[in-house]
């Protein structure tokens, strides 16, 4: 007896010590032996209260599609902030009831409170409980939740930690927090910042997820059951401790019966609160959770390339991941779910999603002389973590991959030798079936090119183009100049390609240490198979490649983005880069009619144009390189570019032959690009096209011809 006494004196006297210190704190500038000077000090409980009154917390970022329909939500913290009014009553006299039920007769700090709990411990040594208001547990949250949120474990007990100093600051700002806010408004902020388990916090989200329900629709046992695991979410989980939540519950319902809750009438009251402890939890079976990031997308395996494109693209352009992940943005991006799916759909009908070794990549780009928005990413693969299903979680159609166009390269070629007046789109140019280049030795041998194809001695470049003949290409390569065609490359649209990857594909390191550059080393290893395309490439900059042509030769980076608002509907400026002209439009429109030819006639792709039953005017160039480990096809109308890339993409890539799309190691009959890549831009452009009006090609222009 002497010693439990003994121990509630000591306690008696440190609650009293605690509420002296609280109390100086408060009237002095300095306290004296806690070494806290109080003039710095005091700057942190002004910046701290300053924040808490504004109410900023973390909140949910939303990506929308084109249509403004939610496609991917980002968060830390899954956060439905709400107004007092769409709180219910019931849900703010269950957590005063159990936390602070004198919340409206202090100011921040409970003296009363401070007393009655010392005289507790002084009396019977029980635990001192009741001393901490809900003012400073809404600044205790903040702190750890806000403020610390880099590190929510630590921060948090370093909000809790038990020392006179975090007391005294916590104090404070709950005092100096009643100076600046209404009761209401601390109690709102309060119940939209509580964690409240299974990543949720504050009741709207709570609400959501436990009970698919509004925040001012909860019942009592709803409301009791939150209020009873606010703060403590990791012990009385409901899911994984159903009954220490429901006696916790039960609690509370007592206590808002003892507090008034449920009338005057004791009997009465008691019979209410007996039925409200007599209901299950009434949890939902699947907790109703937003999906988290890409791989949590609404369409996640068909959407995740576009969403993972964007976080890249918006990062770059000066969002940073915090903002992203707290800053309660709305990202409207240009993702066209039509488009979207079209192109899955074909990407998959030529190449099936779990197909061994092979994938499908397309993008398509909306043209225009102000931007040039990517209406779709896909792949023949799901986007997704689970790599026996075949899914992969990268940006494929739009990062550098290690593979290369094949003779789409030729464009390039062409685009530079007209801008020098080499060559016109109507003028002939050699075509033989062996040519010996000196001009790009091979080991000190003079190169040999030969064709995949039988021509004519002489084909104009329109035809060339359409037939695409190695030799031709090479010819008019080496009288263009190869540091032309790569930098026309870069011009076009294959920046990243050239300057931010290497030659194997891999982004440039910061210092460079992994490069050259794959534009730079091409020049400097005078690599004349330039024009045939063997090198990495992105397929969204090919696509891009298309919609410049079309836009009058216009080049704007493919953006993904068509606005960002803050949290208060306010644009957020991006830093991105400015359109330009990249080659004249008389060149665009003379390369576009010389590239009118693939599609039709005895072009490349004129077979998997007819298969499809296209029959609008574009463009169009198909690749293939030489071992058949890849195939493309780059194409557009005035309305809309794509690109495809067919590549084995397996960690041994082999041969791919097609009929069916297969690999076939050492086949001397591999895919080319008319077949699988040409046929995937058909069938889903077809569909992308719905409804518009044909559009013609502008016409040549005379000095280009």
């Amino acid at each position: 007896m002497f010693a439990a006494r003994a121990s509630g004196l000591v306690k008696l006297m440190g609650l009293c010590l605690t509420a002296g210190v609280l109390l100086a704190a408060m009237v002095f500038p300095f306290v004296g032996g806690l070494g806290l000077a109080s003039n710095r000090a005091a700057d942190t409980v002004d910046e701290t209260s300053g924040d808490l009154a504004k109410g900023e917390l973390p909140l949910v970022t939303t990506i929308q599609d084109m249509n403004g329909d939610p496609i991917a939500y980002l968060y830390d913290q899954y956060r439905i902030p709400l107004e007092s009014s769409g709180i219910s009553d019931t849900m703010k006299l269950a957590i005063l009831a159990i936390e602070d039920k004198r919340f409206y007769d202090h100011q921040g700090v409970d003296w009363q409170g401070i007393a009655r709990a010392a005289a507790k411990a002084g009396v019977d040594g029980g635990a001192t409980q009741g001393a901490s208001t809900l003012t400073q547990q809404y600044v205790k949250n903040y702190m750890a939740f806000v403020l610390g949120a880099d590190n929510e474990q630590e921060a948090w007990e370093k909000a809790t930690e038990a020392t006179v100093g975090r007391k005294l600051r916590e104090a404070r700002v709950a005092l100096q927090l009643e100076q600046q806010m209404t009761k209401e408004e601390i109690l709102t902020g309060y119940l939209n910042i509580v964690p409240l388990g299974n990543q949720t916090y504050g009741v709207g989200a709570a609400a959501k997820a436990y009970f698919n329900t509004t925040a001012d629709k909860l019942t009592v046992p709803q409301a009791a059951l939150l209020a009873a695991i606010a703060n403590r979410p990791s012990s009385l989980n409901p899911g994984a401790s159903p009954e220490k939540a429901l006696e916790r519950r039960n609690i509370v319902i007592d206590k808002m019966r003892e507090n008034g809750a449920f009338g005057t009438d004791e009997t009465e009251a008691k019979k209410k609160a007996d039925e409200y402890k007599a209901e299950p939890m009434g949890i939902v079976e699947d907790l109703q959770i937003l999906p988290k990031g890409c791989v949590g997308a609404g369409d996640g395996p068909i959407y995740g390339f576009f969403c993972d494109y964007l976080l890249d693209y918006l990062r770059a352009s000066g969002i940073t991941n915090k903002e992203l992940q707290r800053g309660g943005l709305t990202i409207k991006t240009t993702m066209d779910p039509k488009a979207t799916k079209a192109a899955k759909e074909s990407a998959e009908q030529q190449v099936p999603k779990t197909q061994n070794g092979i994938a499908n990549v397309m993008s398509v780009v909306q043209p225009g002389t102000d931007k040039h928005r990517v209406r779709a990413l896909v792949a023949s693969r799901d986007y997704g973590n689970k790599a026996e299903l075949g899914q992969v979680a990268r940006p494929v159609p739009a990062e550098v991959l290690p593979f290369g166009p094949g003779s789409v390269n030729k464009v390039f070629t062409a685009a530079a030798a007209l801008e020098r007046n080499i060559i016109g789109i109507d003028k002939s140019m050699d075509v033989p079936k062996v040519y010996y280049s000196r001009v790009y030795p091979n080991g000190g041998a003079p190169w040999k090119v030969e064709n995949a194809g039988a021509y004519g001695e002489k084909m104009t470049l329109t035809q060339a183009l359409a037939q695409s003949p190695n030799t031709g290409f090479v010819i008019l390569q080496e009288k263009t100049g190869l540091d032309k065609v790569v930098d026309m490359a870069y011009r076009l649209g294959m920046r990243e390609t050239l300057q931010g990857a290497n030659r194997s594909g891999e982004p440039l390191k910061s210092d460079k240490s992994n490069g050259p550059s794959q534009g730079d080393w091409t020049k400097q290893n005078n690599a004349g198979s330039y024009t045939l395309g063997p090198g990495a490439t992105s397929v969204l900059e090919l696509a891009n490649v298309a919609a410049t042509i079309v836009s009058k030769g216009t080049w704007c980076p493919p953006t993904p983005v068509e606005q960002v608002l803050d949290r208060y509907g306010k644009p957020v400026p991006l830093k991105e880069q400015p359109c330009e002209e990249a080659v004249n439009p008389d060149l665009a429109a003379s390369l576009a009619q010389g590239m009118s030819h693939d599609t039709n006639g005895s072009g490349t792709a004129a077979e998997a144009a007819r298969g499809s039953g296209w029959t609008r005017p574009a463009i169009g160039k198909t690749g293939t390189t030489e071992e058949h480990k890849s195939v493309a096809f780059l194409a557009a109308t005035p309305q809309y570019a794509g690109a495809v890339m067919t590549y084995a993409d397996g960690n041994s890539p082999q041969v791919i032959c097609a009929s069916p799309i297969r690999l076939c190691p050492g086949s001397a009959q591999g895919v080319f690009g008319g077949q699988v890549a040409a046929p995937t831009w058909f069938n889903a452009m077809k569909v992308i096209h719905e409804g518009l009006p044909v559009a013609p090609l502008p016409p040549a222009a005379a000095r280009y011809k």
